[in-house]
């Protein structure tokens, strides 16, 4: 039987691996000393070089349990990402919070690009990376995706079967968002003049030679924007969670990138993951939606949806008085074990 919890409190080839030691904390939130962080860097099964800052509890002995971290869509790791994974490291996890291919540090060209193949397959390179760590247990690795992540880590749950638990918090299903809308308001119609104007982009660029950028989170803000932009808003623009290498806080993806995520279904086999997954989301997010109709469509007793109240979208990046960091690790040691 699923279970819904409402929270009641406010790619097969070698791996190419090096390791430095975080010299600096260019993060957005304050660093922790309970952990070790090292930058490592490791590669794709597309051939893309990911970097990754890897946190470990100070003192860990042994083959640990591990969580590989990514997201929000248009987010780096020294955001809300490596959060989640500093946190889950303070609780006895290493933890790998990972830039996405073409963004942030990690390689890939043309920059900022976004693809639901290759970006579900960072999630395996990484699945890969803490495999091999004489300080991982390959068999107790699980993965958490935030936002855009949340989707595209339970299409990595669908295909790898190395992975025995999954969260998906504040999830965006992102085919769904670029090919219906928001809220599901476009029809075939509106997606056929979005396919349109897209590769007429594709025609300008290739003539160019350059990439058009879609911009990042409006800037300045209009008076009568959505709640939910405002909330984008005020992580991305302002200092609360600004950072210079994320696309949300400054240019934006490549415009074009809206091709790939139009016509392919990030969920199609979501009903067939067997390894346990927690979806987490807000009580007042906007997109709320996403993680309740993709918790439907899970099957088996090992999943569950956390829904917690009165938090928006944004309130799950970075307040740690509304992300259930609690009932998260809870859920990994139950089923990393």
């Amino acid at each position: 039987m699923i279970k819904i919890i409402t929270l009641i409190t406010s790619l097969l080839i070698p791996i190419a691996m090096n390791t430095t030691h975080a010299q600096e904390n260019d993060k957005t939130f304050a660093p922790s000393d309970r952990v070790t962080v090292e930058k490592v860097r490791f590669t794709n099964r597309f051939g893309i070089t990911l970097a990754a800052d890897m946190y470990k509890p100070k003192n860990a002995g042994g083959r640990l349990p591990a969580v590989a971290v990514s997201g929000p869509f248009g987010a780096v790791k020294e955001q809300a990402s490596g959060l989640y994974a500093q946190t889950l490291a303070e609780r006895g996890f290493l933890t790998l919070a990972f830039d996405p291919s073409f963004t942030g540090e990690s390689g890939g060209e043309p920059r900022y690009v976004a693809s639901p193949d290759i970006n579900t397959e960072d999630f395996g390179a990484a699945v890969d990376f803490l495999s091999t760590r004489e300080d991982v247990d390959p068999e107790r690795i699980g993965i958490l995706g935030i936002c855009g992540w949340g989707g595209l880590a339970l299409n990595a749950a669908a295909i790898d079967t190395r992975v025995k638990a999954t969260v998906a918090s504040t999830m965006y299903d992102m085919h769904r968002v670029t090919a219906n809308g928001y809220f599901d308001s476009m029809d075939a119609d509106a997606r056929y003049e979005l396919r349109r104007q897209l590769n007429a982009q594709r025609t300008e660029d290739f003539r160019s030679g350059t990439c058009a950028l879609a911009g990042g989170v409006v800037d300045p803000l209009p008076a009568d924007a959505p709640q939910f932009v405002k909330d984008y808003y005020d992580y991305y623009k302002t200092p609360r969670g600004y950072h210079p290498r994320s696309l949300n806080s400054n240019g934006g993806w490549n415009k074009t990138s809206a091709l790939s995520l139009l016509n392919t279904s990030i969920l199609a086999y979501s009903d067939e993951i067997r390894s346990a997954v927690l979806v987490v989301h807000g009580e007042k997010a906007h997109s709320r939606y996403f993680g309740e109709d993709a918790f439907k469509k899970l099957k088996g007793d090992n999943k569950e949806l956390l829904i917690v109240p009165g938090a928006n979208h944004t309130d799950l990046y970075d307040n740690r008085e509304k992300i259930p960091f609690d009932r998260i690790e809870s859920f990994f040691r139950e089923y990393l074990k």
